[in-house]
């Protein structure tokens, strides 16, 4: 039975695509005119300013109202910066800081970025509050772990970024702060009841609707009280009652990645998500990043089957569009360019820095990097002081399977700094700290989510709030290591 055309390219419409390589292939550009909403970039599309200008002129081609997302949330999670980590901090830095006016400067300039690349979608800034200290996903991609604190920081992130035409996507609604698990590979579960939803998690969300966020995205996290044993992408009580009922925002509704076991694990498959998440109320479906024409095609199939036998009704896709081409209008728009200033990320990396004790005992040192995991979100970006350092030798090791022994002969009179991310969550980091800083003078970087963990007998101690390349810059800095 052939498909309705009609109905698909309604349905090709709710849909963010994705593609691999510098260059965009040939389906990624007929489906664009087929209807296709757009297409999500991620590091892999990206080599240089001057390529990805040149990708996004050539699939404007195909339709020139068309969506180009990216994740760019500066600090850790960066596209653009992806070969050699961000040229800014990222939120946890900013609200560190707690400067609002410095973290729509950052944002503004992010989205010069973005804007000057053609990109009009920006999937950021990321609104969670960070409660759960070892939360494997969100950490230092929050501003903070006070609800207040992220409020005002991501209402000044959305009018920064959306001053020059690129759209915020405030995430991850309802709030993956407190998740001690990543939705890339699981459903996690936040059993709070709603007050403490509402006092906690959601203040963030209300700020960005006030700030007129063009986009809200859902997370793949389960809050029973509010979602029940649904995700909140695929639940009308948050996406429809809540977060257009009682917080009135009337913009975009972006499902974070249906390829996610959080989203299609729950569903079953890709395209059965895409129908669960519209018929909750989102607009606009990210299918994931590993996509072909042949997964386009079965997901836009499904919808329209859903419309046919009634799981999907034809005015939710209608209004789905409706939302979803208003986004493409406002982005569409022209601005003026927007200065940038080369030295903001840095300056504001500066102001991010803690130091407790003295680094002047550190002089001359040997660097140690703890080497470190990194999340789904964040894939692997460069990170550390190497870039900066003024000819001061560095190694990197694995926790564990060195010895503070070897350390020491390797180091001979000299101090040790050890960088890490994270270190308090790791006993092998801890116990390397402790038994070198019991021989010698040492220093410990910290480039992750900040603990009440202390390196006891470490000479200075210095926290960065995150690891881009502005925030490694600002470390060594601090040491005094800086060429």
């Amino acid at each position: 039975m052939s498909t309705d055309s009609g109905l698909r390219r309604l349905a090709l419409h709710t849909l963010l695509a994705a593609f691999p390589g510098h260059s965009a292939p040939d389906w990624a550009l007929e489906l664009l005119a087929e209807g296709l909403a757009g297409h999500t970039l991620f590091g892999t599309n990206v080599a240089d300013p001057g390529q990805l200008a040149a990708l996004t002129t050539r699939l404007r081609s195909a339709r020139p109202d068309a969506l180009i997302a990216i994740d760019e949330e500066g600090g850790d999670v960066t596209r653009l910066g992806h070969r050699t980590g961000s040229a800014y901090p990222g939120n946890a830095a900013l609200g560190a800081v707690d400067d609002p006016e410095l973290t729509r400067l950052v944002y503004a300039a992010i989205g010069a970025d973005l804007a000057a690349a053609g990109v009009n979608l920006n999937l950021a800034p990321t609104v969670d509050v960070n409660t759960a200290d070892d939360n494997p996903i969100i950490g230092t991609r929050s501003f903070g772990a006070d609800p207040a604190l992220v409020a005002r920081h991501a209402g000044a992130a959305i009018t920064g970024l959306e001053s020059t035409g690129v759209a915020a996507c405030a995430k991850h609604f309802p709030g993956h702060g407190a998740t001690v698990t990543d939705s890339h590979l699981e459903l996690p579960t936040v059993d709070v009841p709603l007050a403490t939803l509402h006092a906690r998690d959601l203040p963030p969300f209300a700020a960005a609707v006030a700030a007129g966020a063009q986009a809200v995205m859902s997370a793949h996290i389960r809050v029973p009280a509010l979602t029940g044993d649904l995700p909140a992408t695929f639940s009308r009580a948050a996406l429809t009652d809540l977060l257009r009922g009682e917080y009135g925002f009337r913009g975009v509704i972006v499902t974070d990645a249906l390829e996610m076991r959080g989203a299609a694990g729950t569903a079953g498959s890709i395209p059965r998500a895409a129908v669960a998440a519209l018929a909750a109320g989102a607009d606009l479906l990210c299918i994931g990043a590993d996509v072909n024409r042949a997964l386009v095609e079965a997901v836009a199939t499904e919808i329209v089957a859903a419309v046919g036998d009634g799981r999907l009704p034809l005015a939710r896709l209608e209004g789905a569009v409706a939302r979803t081409a208003a986004l493409a209008a406002w982005s569409s728009r022209p601005r003026p360019a927007t200065d940038r200033d080369g030295d903001l990320g840095v300056a504001a990396a500066r102001r991010a820095v803690t130091v407790e004790g003295t680094p002047a005992d550190l002089r001359s040192p040997l660097v140690v990097q703890l080497e470190a995991g990194f999340s789904i979100a964040e894939g692997r970006v460069p990170w550390g002081l190497k870039p900066h350092l003024n000819g001061t030798e560095q190694i990197e090791v694995v926790a564990g399977s060195t010895t503070p022994q070897a350390l020491a002969d390797r180091a001979g009179d000299r101090p040790i700094v050890v960088v890490g991310r994270r270190i308090h969550s790791s006993p092998a980091g801890r116990a390397l700290v402790g038994e070198l800083a019991a021989t010698r003078p040492v220093g410990v970087v910290e480039m992750g989510w900040p603990s009440d963990w202390r390196p006891e007998g470490a000479r200075a101690f210095i926290v960065t709030h995150g690891a881009s390349l502005a925030n490694g810059r600002a470390a060594a800095e601090a040491l005094g290591l800086a060429r």
